[in-house]
């Protein structure tokens, strides 16, 4: 057997391309690989497909969902809360190009 830097008695198992599904690390259930990895067309960031998807969703969303409900459920419940969500706001916009 040839000598190896690696932990004595582990092999690693050869990746398997032929597969379209893959488990998940300590889990018994399978995921669809990226389409990417299927040889599908990979779609960058800002592509029309998602632009499409994503303002369907939010179509469906405003239509069928309680708006304010969810606005209020949102609100800090302490003064703590509402410290740490201004502080994580001051934050995002610090790394932002518009607002700050």
């Amino acid at each position: 057997m040839a000598s190896s830097k690696s932990t004595p008695g582990l092999q690693q198992q050869p990746a398997r391309d032929s597969d379209p599904a893959q488990q998940q690390s300590g889990s018994n259930e399978f995921q669809q690989k990226p389409a990417a990895q299927q040889g599908g067309k990979q779609m960058g960031e800002g592509s029309y497909e998602a632009t499409r998807d994503y303002q369907k969703d939010i179509k469906e969303y405003l239509k069928d969902a309680d708006v304010q409900k969810d606005a209020e459920s949102a609100k800090p419940r302490s003064e703590q809360e509402a410290r740490e969500m201004e502080e994580a706001e001051k934050e995002g916009r610090s790394h932002s190009k518009g607002e700050r």
